[in-house]
């Protein structure tokens, strides 16, 4: 396709009512979320998991030091915990703009 053609939409119609502000607004919102989530994931795994495993260690969990707890479980359950915040956010946020 030639670079001075508009783009065709791709088969992904807007949500009826929604406007190109609107949708916008939706967008923004949700890459910011996403953002959000993210970050506190990788501080968790990364941070928590490996940078900070030394003085994390220093306390017990279940017997286990806790920095090996954080790199080894914390990660993935707070993963499915951020699974679970996304989708109840973005139930909101889909009700919010209109979008069911």
């Amino acid at each position: 396709m030639p670079p001075d053609e508009p783009v065709q939409d791709q088969g992904q119609a807007a949500p009826p009512g929604l406007t190109e502000q609107g949708r916008r607004a939706y967008w923004r919102a949700n890459l910011r979320l996403m953002a959000v989530l993210l970050a506190i994931w990788f501080t968790v795994s990364y941070g928590l998991g490996i940078l900070l495993v030394e003085p994390l260690n220093q306390v017990r969990l279940g017997g286990f030091p806790l920095g090996f707890w954080f790199a080894q479980q914390g990660s993935i359950y707070v993963f499915v915990v951020l699974i679970l915040v996304y989708a109840v956010a973005m139930d909101r946020l889909d009700r919010r703009h209109g979008v069911q």
